[in-house]
């Protein structure tokens, strides 16, 4: 199956549409789903320029395992996975319905690649730290779809591009997690410090950047075999690997911006990107 007239449960649910656009987020600290900042605003302000969605489907750094899974349950838990923050930030509940016709439709797209139907997980704060700011009536359904940890960047960027049809069906696809992410070594005493990094880190940020505005992916599904600035800005791939989803998603005619576009604590970045008509 590689179109969804072929999938009768997504097919009675979700009405065809204008091509969807497509996001990576850089989410950065959870403290942005409840802080009020440049990059924030630069959600917003991108959500005001996107069609209302039908359903979301997220891939989040913060899922990460053994294989592909999609959630399936009608309505997710927020996840608070992390640990040393305020209280106001557990206290957040983000309460979207979920989709299993979504998450079934998906699960066929995909074939024949194995992917499993997960009733357990939810949304991580990769997902709703960064929606809750697109869609804060969280009245958009959303489900989220993980990230096999066995595999290569191509595969990643070939699998993405299997997800194309769920676009025309109001679809708004999202990568979120962060292209440069060394929390090793962050400068906490700069943390503030507005687009704030190190030298390799601004070296990275140019290239990746230019490959991303000129449409040389290659390069970019490679990251491992990549300079040294490329290695220290992605220690391991778990947040780096959605921007690869966003990426194989991208149509031949359609335009690729940025936004959110600075360093944080000297080694890790907030660029964003929109794909779209």
């Amino acid at each position: 199956m590689n179109t969804l007239n072929d999938l009768h449960s997504i097919s009675s649910t979700f009405s065809n549409t204008e091509k969807m656009p497509v996001l990576f987020l850089g989410h950065g600290s959870p403290m942005n789903a409840i802080e009020e900042n440049q990059f924030v605003i630069g959600f917003r302000n991108m959500a005001k320029t996107l069609p209302k969605p039908n359903a979301i489907l997220c891939i989040s750094a913060h899922w990460f395992t053994n294989g592909t899974k999609v959630t399936a349950m009608e309505m997710p838990r927020t996840i608070h996975d992390f640990g040393g923050f305020p209280q106001e930030l557990f206290d957040v509940q983000y309460t979207p319905n979920g989709s299993p016709e979504l998450a079934t439709a998906t699960q066929e797209l995909l074939s024949p690649t194995a992917v499993e139907l997960d009733h357990h997980w939810g949304l991580d704060h990769g997902a709703w730290s960064v929606i809750k700011h697109l869609y804060p009536d969280a009245d958009i359904p959303v489900i989220q779809m993980s990230i096999d940890y066995t595999k290569s960047g191509q595969y990643h960027f070939e699998l993405a591009q299997k997800l194309g049809a769920l676009r025309s069906k109001g679809i708004l696809i999202v990568g979120s997690g962060n292209i440069i992410h060394n929390l090793r070594l962050v400068d906490f005493r700069n943390i503030n410090t507005d687009n704030y990094g190190f030298d390799w880190a601004f070296e990275a940020r140019e290239n990746i950047n230019n490959y991303l505005l000129n449409g040389n992916f290659q390069p970019l599904i490679d990251f491992e075999k990549q300079s040294n600035a490329f290695q220290l800005s992605i220690p391991t791939p778990e947040h780096y690997l959605p921007l690869i989803y966003t990426l194989g998603l991208k149509g031949k005619e359609e335009e690729l911006s940025l936004f959110n576009d600075k360093l944080v604590g000297g080694s890790l970045s907030m660029t964003s990107v929109k794909i779209s008509n």
